[in-house]
């Protein structure tokens, strides 16, 4: 199970840090993504870490303003958002992939269909 916490309201340039956590299944062993999807939209992948946590990709829309990271020790993989703009409200979800099929890195961000468990999604929202 994946549930995902720390969404809210801010203001546009504020920051955020979602957190994934996991349970009954080692997180570590799995490539992470992170999607968003808001009303009328096609859902986006916004970032993504492979499980040796060593690839790293973003959407181009928030390179630069988000980080990824990951703690195995607490199952959990975070991320951080800084300066926050409206167009980046949406609900944000968390999702673990095996990497059977590919690997998160600079040339690939594996997408949605290939992730096996989804958690139920946090809501940013970016308002003044």
């Amino acid at each position: 199970q994946l549930v995902e916490s720390g969404g809210g309201l801010v203001q546009p340039g504020g920051s955020l840090r979602l957190s994934c956590d996991a349970s009954g299944f080692t997180l570590g062993f799995y490539g992470v993504g992170w999607f968003r999807q808001a009303p009328g939209r096609e859902r986006e992948g916004v970032a993504c870490i492979s499980s040796s946590r060593g690839g790293i990709n973003f959407a181009k829309s928030v390179k630069g303003r988000f980080t990824i990271s990951g703690d195995n020790a607490k199952n959990t993989v975070y991320l951080q958002m800084n300066s926050l703009k409206p167009e980046d409200t949406a609900v944000y979800y968390c999702a673990a992939d095996s990497e059977g099929t590919g690997i998160c890195g600079a040339g690939y961000f594996p997408p949605g269909e290939e992730y096996e468990f989804w958690g139920q999604g946090t809501q940013v929202t970016v308002s003044s």
